[in-house]
């Protein structure tokens, strides 16, 4: 196991218990005890202990986006989680008993430990839950946002190449201080891409096609005329590590692999046309453009999930990069979902944005916590 440890506090609410609910967690770096990660969510009608059981999972899985062989020190303020989870008292209530279960297969039990703490110590991942319930009661999932806490601690300097001076079109005003800039760009074509196919994370991971691959080095000429990439990120999907290694290759860089940046997964709807799924799957489809919260026909994530993933993706390289100019490639709904936390747009902006292959956007963060769009849908490098 690795020797870097989180500490995950969780806790969930119901207003009438049962009544609307909601959740929130946090993680922190045991070192430090700075945030590093925070999700919460709406989960309407449900118990006190439901909720909590639901933080607990949720504060689980945002320790493991960030590192799967980490330690987690788990510390909430519900007695009954707490020794449940510990194994000193049964489980009896059949609303408790799968999730719990559920808990148990996020890390290996011998990765977390359980601790009680007193209410005013959980008074973050409380204000997460409270903020998720009141969001609900506006007709509205919570947001993830971006924490000066989870941006103040970077690399050492001597692990990342030297900063180059910034050129027109990703530079910020000085006056807000060095940000870090997002660079993000979408993989070359594949073969489903010019047939407007759904391709996900849960297809057949396609290649890029000979154009793709003739637009990957024309990006990798463009970043490299420009001369600001300080590092390279990449989603681990095929198409995502060709674009990506074609820059790499160009600007003499290695590609880091971020899970949290892959496609979303398509279920039963990946190979197909739009106008084929809505042919099969007309209510799903229908359900899944009116509500963030529905998943693709056989599909295992839906566009809040998908929004938490790219949220904690995001502040792991914030974390990581703070100050640096870092190529991020990936995929359209990632993509799309950055451009819209930043600009604080609600969920059905995705479906008013335009991405094309091998296209820039660029996206600046600040320590304070504001976002800057900078680019969007950028195809010149490409005429």
């Amino acid at each position: 196991m690795a020797g870097r440890r989180f500490i995950v506090e969780a806790d969930g609410g119901s207003r009438g218990n049962p009544g609307p609910a909601g959740y929130g967690a946090v993680v922190r770096d045991s070192d430090t005890g700075q945030i590093i990660a925070e999700t919460a969510e709406f989960i309407g009608h449900a118990t006190n202990n439901v909720a909590e059981y639901k933080g607990l999972i949720a504060g689980l899985r945002a320790a493991r986006e960030l590192d799967p062989d980490t330690g987690v020190d788990v510390r909430m303020d519900s007695k009954l989680v707490v020794e449940q989870m510990s194994g000193r008292w049964k489980i009896k209530h059949p609303d408790m008993q799968p999730l719990a279960a559920e808990a148990r297969t996020v890390l290996p039990r011998s990765q977390v430990t359980y601790t009680w703490i007193p209410r005013e110590r959980n008074k973050d991942a409380d204000r997460l839950a409270n903020e998720a319930m009141d969001a609900g009661r506006l007709g509205r999932q919570w947001e993830p946002k971006v924490r000066a806490a989870a941006v103040s601690a970077p690399v050492p300097e001597e692990a990342l190449p030297a900063p180059a001076a910034p050129k027109a079109g990703w530079a910020g005003p000085a006056d807000l201080g060095t940000p870090t800039t997002f660079v993000l760009l979408r993989h070359g074509e594949t073969p489903l891409t010019p047939e407007k196919r759904f391709s996900g994370s849960g297809g057949s991971d396609p290649a890029l096609s000979e154009k793709g691959l003739w637009q990957a080095a024309r990006a990798a000429e463009e970043l490299a005329a420009r001369g600001t990439i300080q590092a390279i990120v990449s989603s681990p999907m095929q198409r995502t590590r060709q674009t990506a290694e074609a820059v790499a290759t160009r600007l003499g860089f290695d590609v880091r692999i971020e899970e949290g940046l892959r496609e979303l997964d398509f279920g039963d709807w990946e190979g197909l046309t739009f106008a084929e799924t809505q042919e099969r799957h007309p209510e799903d489809l229908a359900a899944w453009l009116g509500s963030a919260k529905a998943k693709p026909t056989g599909g295992s994530e839906s566009f809040t999930t998908l929004t938490h993933r790219v949220g904690v993706a995001r502040d792991k390289l914030l974390a990581r990069y703070s100050g640096k100019t870092v190529l991020v490639v990936s995929h359209v709904s990632p993509i799309k979902t950055l451009v819209r936390l930043a600009l604080g747009a609600p969920p059905d902006s995705l479906y008013r944005m335009e991405l094309s292959a091998a296209s820039f956007c660029a996206v600046q963060y600040y320590a304070d916590g504001n976002a800057s769009v900078r680019l969007l849908n950028d195809t010149s490098h490409l005429r």
